[in-house]
């Protein structure tokens, strides 16, 4: 599959995506957001793929907002639409049952930071910038950002950051919670690519169980949660990685996990 905006690359069981407009800081645009879309429906169903990286193409931003020339023109139901769109983007990619790694370097800003925050962990360098500035251009988050963040960084932050529109370092996100680990800007490859391929090397039912049960149980209230977990727990219980994770535990060794 060849894509206009976006550079795909693989590596034992890890597929980086790239976004790739470095002369528009990565924006995305109607285009890009399609084309991502059409990039993780490969990913869920190639089962190759056990990993994804998402990026950004240079070291300015990871992604630096939505395409401020097209949203300009919208009209009211062109701008549901558009939000509509980026909204089932970013769902798809927290509920693809693979873990996702968003690479962080320069601006995550607006659709951005939206897009880091529907990963499932996020790396970031030192020098990267993250915030919503939607406000300064009179709109709102419309990717699902108030959501996310209210649920990452509680009520405070993200009421704080949506209604001024400050951007924040990477310290503080940090604090906040809006990042995993912050790494010096010459560590962040090196450190993304670590996480992926450890990823990459555990158990796939296993991973898929931990994300269904924290992102969908974790919306619903305990009891539904705890059902989550113990259909995941039930099912990793009738695979063979289970089988070789135990046994490998057990003879000291390390396992080789296949998926089945």
């Amino acid at each position: 599959m060849t894509f206009e905006n976006l550079l795909i690359a693989d590596r034992a069981g890890v597929r980086t995506v790239t976004v790739n407009r470095p002369d528009k800081l990565n924006a995305l645009n109607a285009r890009t957001l399609d084309e991502l879309r059409l990039a993780f429906e490969a990913v869920r169903d190639d089962e190759a793929v056990r990993v994804v990286v998402l990026a950004g193409a240079g070291e300015k931003a990871f992604v630096a907002g939505a395409d401020i020339g097209e949203l300009a023109t919208l009209t009211p139901v062109q701008a549901q639409v558009f939000s509509r769109a980026g909204q089932r983007l970013m769902r798809a990619i927290e509920t693809l049952g693979k873990p996702v790694i968003a690479r962080v370097q320069g601006f995550a800003l607006g659709g951005g930071l939206e897009l880091a925050m529907c990963c499932h962990l996020r790396i970031a360098s030192e020098k990267a910038r993250l915030g919503l500035p939607e406000i300064t251009l009179g709109l709102l988050p419309g990717f699902g950002g108030t959501q996310r963040m209210l649920r990452l960084a509680g009520r405070a932050a993200t009421l704080e950051l949506c209604l001024t529109g400050q951007p924040v370092d990477a310290a503080r996100a940090l604090a906040l919670g809006l990042v995993n680990r912050v790494v010096a800007a010459e560590a962040l490859d090196t450190e993304v690519e670590a996480l992926a391929s450890q990823l990459a090397g555990s158990a796939p039912h296993a991973l898929a169980g931990i994300l269904d049960a924290v992102v969908r149980g974790g919306e619903c209230p305990l009891d539904e949660g705890l059902d989550y977990e113990t259909k995941a727990f039930a099912l990793c219980c009738s695979t063979a990685d289970m089988r070789e994770g135990t046994s490998a535990f057990l003879e000291r060794r390390k396992p080789a996990f296949t998926g089945t």
